[in-house]
């Protein structure tokens, strides 16, 4: 009898899985108190938050909820909100 342990998986990055589903919070950026320092995309564990034109924006379907940006922002322009499901 032949036992199989384990399995292989090929690496890569958290961009290749949407983790969205597992937040218990939301984190709601408020665009006029954000001054664009940058510190929320640096810290985000899953690459969620995203610089565009208009500003930074946050992507749901990588956010996990983990509250990072929202503790690192000094000027406390994000504020975590229960998730609704």
């Amino acid at each position: 009898m032949k036992i199989t342990i384990g399995a292989v998986v090929e690496g890569g990055s958290s961009l290749q899985y949407r983790t969205g589903s597992w937040r218990l919070e939301r984190p709601i950026l408020d665009h006029d108190a954000c001054k664009d320092c940058g510190r929320c995309e640096e810290v985000c564990p899953d690459s969620a938050v995203h610089w565009e034109e208009a500003g930074f924006r946050i992507d749901y379907d990588y956010c996990k909820g983990c509250g990072l940006c929202a503790y690192e922002c000094p000027e406390e322009a994000i504020q975590m909100i229960p998730e609704e499901k």
